[in-house]
């Protein structure tokens, strides 16, 4: 039997959710004798606690052509909403192509490594909560920026907090070789990651597209 693996830093969070749960079905079944109400109330709890474990699973994935150190693969679960041209005036300083992919509260929230390489830059940038749909978001809300590097070009991506993610977690250390598919943070509640590639990269997605992090192949890196 295959047990899930939960990320290392979520048990914290897991453990609070629990207790809190805990105490809520023993007050439902102490002070609310009327079965018809107390029951569904503490299934409910019950359900909750199920959920915020899975919530904060770790996929058991294999990267496509472990061999190919071209591919940028999704850092995230999620939907695609932006595939343009766009300045990265953090880092970069270039133009570049803007990969965006949205993580609503049911996607896998754990992070990986889109290529092999070198992290050449890190910065945790406090901020607001807007929603992850606004187009200031990526400027204003709390984010992690990062920059990885191999002999085919470099990449940059943002973890973006959303209105309900108040927490980023990040491994990035620069000088530090990481392996794409390894995990690299993860993000608590729904939110989304910006990915810039360079201009001469052949990108694979669309806005709508559905992808998986680790498996969906994002972009080819130019030879």
């Amino acid at each position: 039997m295959k047990f899930i693996k939960i990320d290392n830093d979520s048990y914290g969070t897991i453990l609070i959710s629990w207790c809190i749960c805990a105490v809520l079905i023993f007050l439902t079944a102490r002070y609310i004798p009327i079965l018809w109400i107390s029951l569904p109330l503490c299934i409910a709890f019950v359900v909750f606690m199920v959920f915020i474990t899975w919530f904060f699973r770790v996929p058991d994935r294999s990267t496509p052509e472990e061999e190919n150190s071209r591919l940028v693969t999704s850092v995230a679960d999620g939907k695609v909403v932006i595939v343009e041209k766009a300045f990265e005036k953090e880092y970069l300083k270039r133009d570049c192509i803007q990969i965006s992919v949205y993580m609503d509260f049911f996607d896998v929230h754990c992070n990986f490594w889109p290529i092999t390489g070198e992290i050449t830059y890190y910065k945790y940038h406090p901020g607001k909560y807007l929603l992850a749909f606004h187009p200031k978001s990526s400027e204003l809300n709390e984010h992690s920026s990062t920059s990885i590097r191999n002999k085919h070009g470099e990449v940059f991506f943002k973890q973006i907090a959303g209105t309900f993610a108040r927490r980023i977690v990040c491994y990035s250390e620069p000088g530090r070789i990481e392996y794409r598919g390894d995990q690299c943070g993860v993000i608590k509640f729904g939110s989304r990651i910006d990915l810039f590639v360079p201009l001469e990269a052949d990108v694979k997605v669309k806005v709508g597209d559905k992808v998986r992090a680790i498996e969906s192949v994002l972009a080819v890196l130019p030879d």
